[in-house]
């Protein structure tokens, strides 16, 4: 006879969710609800919670003119509660006559007391209530003579006023667990002032429930008001950026193409051109192709929603011997000097650098034709340093005008990574513009255990191209 083997038992539930909580979604809500509250109304009753003065924009102090009256009325809540405290004084003194029944004034301790500790003062006067029942009441009804009665509610409202629905709504239940249970207690029945506590306590508690939801409601339009316009002046910049970016392009990009097709056609126009008038017009279509395509990269950044970082490589310092070819092509006699330790830098210290460079060159083609130029670059300890000198303009061509916003953008990539940067005249005639990039101390550590032995040395030396 074979034995079948009994499948093992299903320790599941059909209720378990991923967090490994077994209960329904109404009884996880109901238990986060009543959780709250216990903390509230239990754990945390007496926690420190000072009644704040209004804000300088509240609707009660901006209506105000300016001056004392404005300074004090932020304090109007703290002098609602003292109010209040002294109704109930006046009640108890009505109550007792003057200077007999101390027990009667005990009410006045809790209302004062929400301007400190608003959930401690709701079990201070039950407390309150109790003692004075017991001790003070003159009176058939229970459980609250009639300043306890005037001072219970004014802390339920209060304490409803700032806290939450949830909170507001426990300590009516609470009221109406105590007004049942006091008075067989203390009294042996039931015909006491627990009707009219829980009648008028339901209509304060709705009350300060429609305020708490218009309170909501306006903060709730107001900060749907604050993204809209966030999102109103996101839209008008893009906009504006879109047509900066359309501008730019029929007017620039126009402009360049028409250069790039002139300098292509030009060598057909003329019977036998020299190499070296083919090759000059090769070079300036092959410059205005390449600011074509770097002006169409920028273009796609701007237009973009937000300033990202585009997808294509950015040129480098290993790249600058094909700028400084380029650069050659275009006239102007250019040299290279590197000293200290080559080595590969972050990303924003590598194109900053080749910026700089690439914009002192053209700098020097513009402004000073027929000149030559020196490009030194040192890598230190430290940093990077970088100096490019011109000299005087030779020849019959007349500079370029500039406008200086080629200086502006080299100061705000120096400035952007924390370095320095002079661009002034020499005596001479020429120019020098000369920068200094610090390198954070991580990439020095690094470049630190590059040389160590074991290890591939940085290479250092003082080229010369």
């Amino acid at each position: 006879m074979t034995t079948v083997p009994r499948p093992a038992p299903y320790r599941g539930s059909v209720t378990q969710t991923d967090t490994g909580d077994s209960r329904g979604p109404e009884r996880r809500m109901t238990a986060r609800a009543f959780g709250n509250v216990r903390q509230d109304l239990f754990d945390d009753a007496f926690a420190y919670r000072p009644l704040k003065p209004l804000a300088a924009g509240h609707p009660i102090v901006r209506r105000l003119p300016e001056g004392r009256i404005r300074e004090l009325a932020v304090w109007t809540p703290h002098g609602l509660i003292v109010a209040a405290a002294v109704l109930v004084m006046f009640v108890a003194r009505l109550e007792t006559g003057f200077g007999s029944g101390l027990f009667a004034f005990l009410p006045v301790i809790p209302v004062l007391f929400t301007l400190v500790r608003p959930v401690g003062a709701w079990w201070l006067a039950l407390a309150a209530s109790g003692i004075t029942a017991f001790f003070g009441n003159r009176y058939e009804g229970f459980p609250w003579t009639p300043s306890a009665f005037f001072g219970y509610l004014a802390v339920l409202t209060i304490v409803a006023l700032r806290s939450r629905l949830s909170i507001g709504l426990s300590m009516w239940l609470g009221t109406a667990v105590y007004a049942m249970v006091v008075p067989a207690v203390l009294s042996g029945n039931d015909d006491a002032t627990a009707f009219q506590m829980l009648f008028l306590s339901a209509l304060v508690l709705l009350a300060v429930a429609v305020f708490h939801v218009r309170r909501d409601a306006k903060e709730e339009v107001a900060a749907q008001q604050t993204v809209t316009a966030v999102e109103r002046g996101r839209r008008t910049l893009l906009e504006e950026r879109t047509t900066i970016a359309r501008e730019l392009h029929d007017v620039v990009a126009h402009h360049m193409s028409v250069v790039a097709i002139q300098a292509e056609a030009a060598p057909y126009r003329v019977e036998n051109p020299p190499p070296e008038l083919e090759q000059a017009f090769a070079t300036i279509r092959e410059n205005a192709v390449i600011a074509l395509a770097e002006l169409r990269r920028v273009l796609g950044v701007v237009r973009a929603a937000d300033y990202e970082a585009p997808d294509a490589p950015q040129p480098t310092l290993a790249e600058l011997d094909g700028l400084l070819a380029n650069v050659r092509e275009a006239g102007l006699a250019v040299d290279k000097t590197v000293t200290g330790s080559v080595r590969t830098l972050s990303q924003g210290v590598e194109l900053s650098a080749y910026r700089i460079v690439q914009e002192a060159l053209s700098n020097a083609l513009r402004h000073a034709p027929g000149s030559s130029a020196s490009v030194e670059i040192s890598y230190v300890l430290g940093g990077l340093g970088l100096r490019i000198v011109n000299t005087p303009p030779r020849g019959l061509v007349k500079p370029s005008p500039g406008s200086g916003h080629g200086l502006t953008g080299m100061r705000e990539r120096v400035t952007m990574l924390n370095g320095e940067l002079t661009a002034e005249p020499l005596q001479d005639g020429g120019y020098e513009v000369a920068a200094f990039i610090p390198v954070p101390a991580a990439e020095r550590d690094a470049d630190k255990h590059a040389d160590k032995p074991g290890n591939k040395p940085g290479e250092r030396h003082g080229e010369k191209s």
